[in-house]
């Protein structure tokens, strides 16, 4: 891929995340590789660009350094667009820029670019009601987790306590989410379901209850929002599937990290994305 002169670069500092000396540095990394910052957005206070903005501009490439819930909604509202995105890891878990890049430093990425070692792909999502998943999608009751989650990028100690409170109890006593197409041989339901997209399935993973409390307990599960290591059920693989709470109630989700509803039964495939992401694992 020929490497592009110039880019738009999307940041949040109102994000816990941001980090000023690294954003410095990212704009220096750019300028030792010739990428020229042509604008510098600032989300939420400016708006995400449109695709007839950066067409009008003339960029080809448009550049995020944020966490995963950003990264979503810049992606999905640019599906269509002919040009390419470039995700750098600029959030707490970087699940997707993991995924496209590997475990690397913004220097190591931007460098690939300007090697032009990366290639465009769509890479595969997962679509339900709620809209595209692009890193992941977590499905059932101990998803009150992200509250407490939020309210310690906050620094809200009365918030952290009254919400770990109720995160215990929707962890355990909330109404179970289960897989019913494919039929599961579990007939309790799950208080988490973890959906994971990879080239042409789904991935699933599924948290008991006592897992939950362990991990959010401990601290794990506040501080990385990652139950990825504790014991759990591999349900399969899938190119679509259904999910359904026990007793009838709307389904809590997290989607790409950002809270969503979802009716009592629904419906999950998987996708291509819908606009170029730039990839550089492999390079």
């Amino acid at each position: 891929m020929k490497p592009p002169t110039k880019t738009w670069l999307i940041v949040n500092p109102d994000s816990g995340s941001y980090d000023e000396k690294a954003f410095d540095a990212l704009t220096q990394c750019c300028g030792d590789n010739d990428l020229t910052l042509d604008r510098v957005i600032q989300f939420p206070k400016d708006d995400l660009p449109t695709a007839a903005e950066l067409d009008a501009a003339g960029i080809e490439m448009v550049t995020i350094y944020t966490g995963d819930g950003t990264i979503n909604a810049l992606v999905t509202q640019l599906y269509g667009w002919g040009g390419s995105i470039l995700i750098l890891p600029g959030g707490t878990m970087n699940l997707l820029a993991h995924r496209l890049h590997g475990y690397v430093d913004v220097d190591h990425i931007v460098a690939r670019l300007s090697r032009g070692t990366v290639r465009r792909e769509r890479p595969h999502v997962v679509r339900c009601d709620a809209g595209d998943a692009l890193a992941g999608l977590m499905v059932g009751p101990g998803t009150a987790w992200n509250t407490v989650r939020e309210a310690m990028r906050h620094g809200d100690i009365v918030g952290i306590a009254g919400g770990a409170a109720e995160a215990i109890g929707q962890s355990t006593s909330g109404s179970m989410v289960k897989l019913v197409e494919p039929v599961s041989a579990d007939a309790e339901g799950y208080p988490l379901i973890l959906m994971n997209p990879e080239p042409g399935t789904i991935r699933v993973e599924a948290y008991h209850a006592e897992t939950v409390g362990e991990y959010a307990q401990q601290g794990v599960a506040l501080l990385k929002r990652d139950f990825r290591e504790g014991p759990h059920d591999d349900l399969g693989q899938f190119t679509d599937m259904t999910l359904a709470s026990e007793d009838g109630s709307p389904l809590q989700a997290l989607v790409d990290g950002e809270p969503a509803d979802l009716p009592p039964r629904a419906r999950f495939s998987i996708v291509p994305c819908e606009v170029d992401l730039i990839v550089s694992a492999d390079a």
